[in-house]
This record gives C-alpha cells, structure tokens and sequence, in this order.
C-alpha cells in the first residue's frame, strides 16, 4: 500500500469534529437543546488550550465526561473550540474545551456516538493513530465488547466507550 501523502484520517477526524461543532453551534444560537437530546462529550483535562478549574483539574487528572442537557449556561462556539457552564455539586465552572481534545461525544437521546482517539499528554503525539469511528460503522464484539470497524479485524489502540452512559433496553 502506498503512503498516504494527503493524511485522509486526519481529514476524517476534522470532518466528524465538525459534527461536534455544528450541533453545539445551534445549540449556543437557540440557548436550548432540541426534543429529548443531551451529549456526553469525553476530553482529555490535560491537552492543550482546555481550561478548567484546579479542582476538577485535580479530580479528573487525564479525561472527564461533561453532560449538556438541562443546565447549562454561556455556551460559546469557536472554529477551535467551545466554552461552556456547568456546574459541580451546585458549584458554578466555566470550561473551554478545544475540538481537539474531545475523545467521546455521545448522544443517547438518538444512540449517536463519534469516538477519537486522541494521545494522552504523555503519549508521543507522533506516534498515535487516529481514528474516529461513527457509530454507524462501529460493531461491538461479543467476546470483548471492543469497538471494530464494520468488516475489518480488531486494530490496536484505546478508543473511549461511552456504553456506561446508554440507556438499557
């Protein structure tokens, strides 16, 4: 197989960040989410340009899951990033998170799910794959419940379930 000059995952991992993107842009617009929706959305605390306070800093040292449902305040959206308020036992939090930082975004109110696989802070950043699977092309296996992409054989690396967070049926 020939090199991949033109960086085709990296391509796909920017359009399906761009999912991420619009839906919280309408979101931000109407100040409100539409029918039953909410978003889990999984990132990494320590990547750069997040901003959270020291205290969920200090409890979520790698990544953390934020929910955006019924409370929610101040939601901004950039072409890099979106700013949002939320709060953490009744305490108030304001939090930027870059698009590039998000592992999981999860809507279970449709069971829509993107998954990145984004480095940790100490990983080598050159070394990581990406890979971004929409749920649509993602199958879970009955042996061990990893995510693989429709017709092709387990590949190596962490991808972040959101499975916890599913509603059970």
């Amino acid at each position: 197989m020939g090199q991949d000059h033109i960086r085709y995952d990296i391509l796909a991992q920017d359009a399906l960040r761009g999912v991420i993107r619009k839906v919280l842009s309408e979101v931000a617009a109407t100040g409100r989410l539409p029918g039953e929706h909410h978003f889990f959305i999984t990132f990494l605390t320590g990547a750069p340009g997040v901003r959270i306070s020291q205290h969920l800093k200090a409890k979520y040292a790698e990544q953390m899951t934020i929910v955006i449902q019924h409370q929610f305040w101040d939601l901004k959206v950039t072409d890099s990033l979106f700013e949002i308020g939320l709060s953490f036992s009744d305490t108030p939090e304001k939090l930027v998170i870059p698009f590039n930082a998000i592992r999981g975004f999860y809507d279970p109110s449709v069971n829509f799910e993107l998954e990145f696989d984004v480095p940790l802070a100490d990983e080598d950043e050159g070394s990581a794959e990406i890979t971004a699977y929409p749920v649509a092309a993602v199958e879970k296996t009955e042996e061990t419940d990893e995510p693989k992409a429709a017709g092709e054989e387990k590949k190596e690396g962490s991808v972040v379930s959101l499975d916890a967070f599913r509603k059970k049926q």
